[in-house]
């Protein structure tokens, strides 16, 4: 009998952490970094990671992602305080290595960004990580100036909080390059009502599982909900 080697697989992640405060209102980055480790993932995009003011610090420290878990903060920051842009910050799991890293400005009346990196471990893959508007047809632009940063020779995971409310419109952009997967209702934390965090996938790629983290931890420490998803080649 011949036996076939399964795929690798790559789990990878996305949690709006809301600057590490909590449904209490306390700023808990401990309690996020707990949550972040029960996920078991390889990759994890934060959004909201960094304070809105000034200089944009960092709402969990990096020696404290450094003590408290596996990850590496990815190479993003553009000054020494924060762990991402527009928010937008990448754990990367020891022994996956970070290549080129790219910085999507995308439009809109809010400032917003996305970000790109070339991921290489159990497979070669690029990782789109995004927090998009409030606004639907500013969001509609900016897949669309996302889907102009795609390298279409390169397996992509474009995934984050996509604030859209409906589930059949919004991502029209998306259709034809991109598979976009639902793993639950991640936001209220408190009432589950709403699938604003999302993975689309683009060809050459598979969902296997994929799920929404809704421990008793979770639901205290952001407003939303971490998801997450098991992806390999296709």
């Amino acid at each position: 009998m011949k036996h076939f080697k399964s795929p690798p697989t790559l789990r990878v992640a996305s949690y709006n952490i809301r600057k590490a405060r909590g449904l209490d209102q306390r700023r808990n980055p401990m309690r996020v970094l707990n949550v972040i480790n029960g996920l078991d993932a390889d990759v994890v995009a934060l959004q909201e990671a960094d304070l809105r003011l000034g200089a944009r610090p960092a709402a969990i420290a990096r020696d404290m992602i450094a003590r408290e878990t596996d990850f590496e903060v990815a190479p993003i920051a553009r000054n020494d305080v924060a762990l991402g842009w527009h928010g937008n910050a990448v754990l990367v799991r020891k022994g996956i290595s970070v290549g080129d890293v790219a910085h999507l400005d995308l439009p809109g009346l809010e400032p917003r960004g996305a970000v790109r990196l070339a991921l290489s471990g159990a497979f070669d893959v690029d990782v789109i990580a995004a927090h998009l508007g409030l606004i639907r047809r500013h969001r509609v632009q900016q897949f669309e100036t996302i889907l102009k940063q795609v390298d279409q020779d390169r397996p992509t995971v474009l995934l984050g909080d996509f604030n859209e409310w409906s589930t059949r419109r919004g991502m029209e952009p998306l259709v034809g390059r991109f598979e976009v997967h639902v793993p639950g209702q991640s936001f209220h934390a408190r009432r589950q009502i709403a699938s604003l965090d999302r993975i689309a996938l683009s060809k050459g790629l598979e969902l296997r599982h994929a799920g929404v983290e809704e421990g008793p931890l979770a639901r205290r420490a952001s407003d939303h909900l971490p998801i997450w998803g098991d992806i390999a080649p296709a």
